[in-house]
Formats: C-alpha cells, structure tokens, sequence
C-alpha cells in the first residue's frame, strides 16, 4: 500500500505525518510505502523546517533524509491515499482532478493547524495530532488488508 501525506509547503506538517506513519508501520509491520508533498512547491528540494525536526528528533524521529516536493496530477494515481492536513489542501487535491487515490484528511473531521508562523508549541500540538491519527491509519490499514 501506499499513501502520500499532503500539506501547503511540505516542509513542516506533511514531514512529520510521513515520518510519523513510516514509524507506526514499520512497529506493527504493515508494509506500507509513504512519501510527502506540498500543494505549493515553495520549498522544492528543501529539508524539513527545522522546528518540524526538532519535535520529531525530541520524540526519537529523524526526518533529515526528507525533502520537500510538489504534489503532482500523477499522484493522484501512484497512491492508495493521499491524507491531506486541511480543508484548504483538500480542494487544492481535489483540484487537479479524480484519480484512484482515496484523499481524506490525516485527522478526519478536523484541520491540522498549519504551525509554520507559530512557536514552537504549534509544532508539538501537530505533532500530537498526527501521532494519534497516524496510529489509528494503520490500525485501520491492518483491519481492512488493503
């Protein structure tokens, strides 16, 4: 399986939710491929925003091997689902066009507030958000064998 964690610029919330799924499979040994995209392409080629490594690296995460990129029309086809971090990145999906992707939100019914013009506070409330959303995806990938 495959999913693709979806947020503005790729370099703060999609980075931790790709790590933090990454982590979540590989304990329960669900074998799951996850990448991350932007919806923008501002940040192309650029590591995680460096408050978005500390809080994974303060949670025993390294997410230095990632690099932001922009989500492309042919995602929407290489995923099984693309778990988007708001409404805003929903349209912006859902924009490009139908393909075989199931997009939802990472955390369902709720946005993942974007924490890039916060403290350092908004990067550990997203970070406890998508790890409890990111454990309940597998969860529910393990249930379902898709």
């Amino acid at each position: 399986m495959r999913a693709l964690v979806v947020c503005l610029g790729n370099i703060c919330r999609s980075p931790i939710g790709e790590g933090l799924l990454k982590h979540h499979a590989a304990l329960t040994g669900l074998p799951l491929t996850v990448d991350s995209a932007g919806t923008s392409g501002w940040h192309q080629g650029d590591l995680p925003d460096e408050r978005s490594i500390a809080v994974m690296k303060h949670h025993g995460h390294d997410i230095r091997d990632q690099r932001s990129r922009a989500l492309t029309q042919e995602d929407l086809y290489l995923f099984d689902f693309i778990l988007v971090m708001d409404e805003q990145n929903e349209q912006d999906v859902m924009a490009l066009g139908h393909g075989t992707a199931r997009v939802a939100r990472f955390v369902p019914g709720q946005d993942v507030p974007d924490p890039y013009f916060g403290g350092t506070n908004g990067f550990e409330t997203v970070y406890t958000m998508v790890d409890q959303a990111a454990q309940n995806w597998i969860k529910e990938w393990h249930t379902t064998k898709l």
